[in-house]
């Protein structure tokens, strides 16, 4: 399995061993808009609500070559998908985006706000106004923008299923050097509740992910192997997580499975958070 490098993974490989396989089905002709699906937790996520029967979206901000991987992937395993591109740190990126997509297909029943980065670790004194505003537009923004963006669709089917991905981060602070990153998920997570009071009343019902130390290139690009060690002897599994053990919360999210759960922000993280 590709993904981080730091640490022993055979022991965990094994308690969780085989493919993580969907326990919902989608409806026929059901679609999803999955952002920052490239790659982890959102590659993983693409996968497994196209194993339900869902029609995915895939987009990247900027490796195509990634994103047709994971739908020439779905496509090989039966499934149906497309790949689009958006930067959604960019203001006018996310009506675009919902623009070119409808243009494509007739509706959007799930919206799955992934895409985000830590851009850069840095104290609080090294943290400049530049870096907190792009890693704000990054994670804060870009979710609100693409919500606003998808909304009235969805509103005319009079249904639709929004889930965010935010972070441990966002209950504990996170680790040094991610003030500006961990501030927004938290903000994500205050969205997702009031986004979820208004947005249930036309039947779109909104709910948040909140993965812990999921075993990704995320880490490979913003976690030393010092660090990483010391998040993963703070686990109480023992062990980080797998992106499917994500993507397996997010598709019950989606399904009908869960229709009375609103506003809830699920904890996947072996221990870390127990909320």
């Amino acid at each position: 399995m590709a993904g981080c490098k730091f640490f022993d993974t055979t022991d965990y490989k094994e308690i969780v061993k085989g493919r993580f396989r969907i326990m919902q089905s989608f409806r026929s002709g059901h679609i999803s808009l999955v952002t920052g699906a490239s790659t982890g937790i959102g590659a993983a996520i693409a996968k497994v609500l196209a194993e339900g029967g869902s029609q995915v979206i895939v987009h990247y901000r900027s490796n195509s070559e990634a994103a047709e991987k994971v739908v020439s992937d779905i496509v090989a395993a039966g499934g149906s998908a497309f790949a689009v591109q958006a930067d959604l740190s960019q203001p006018n990126s996310a009506q675009k985006l919902v623009d070119d997509v409808l243009d494509r297909v007739k509706h959007i029943d799930l919206l799955v706000n992934n895409a985000g980065s830590m851009i850069s670790r840095h104290k609080l004194l090294e943290v400049t106004d530049e870096l907190w505003d792009e890693v704000i537009e990054t994670n804060l923004s870009s979710v609100f923008r693409l919500t606003r963006a998808i909304v009235p669709s969805m509103a005319k089917m009079g249904r639709g299923e929004i889930v965010n991905i935010a972070s441990v981060a966002a209950r504990n602070g996170g680790s040094i050097g991610i003030i500006p990153y961990a501030s927004a998920k938290a903000a994500v997570l205050c969205m997702t509740k009031g986004l979820a009071k208004e947005l249930i009343k036309i039947g779109i019902r909104v709910n948040a992910v909140n993965p812990g130390v999921i075993d990704t290139p995320f880490h490979e690009r913003f976690t030393s192997p010092e660090q990483m060690k010391t998040l993963v002897a703070n686990i109480p599994q023992g062990r980080p997580g797998r992106p499917e053990e994500v993507a397996s919360v997010v598709a019950f999210l989606a399904s009908e499975d869960s229709s009375h759960i609103v506003g809830e922000a699920i904890e996947v993280n072996g221990g870390i958070w127990m909320d």
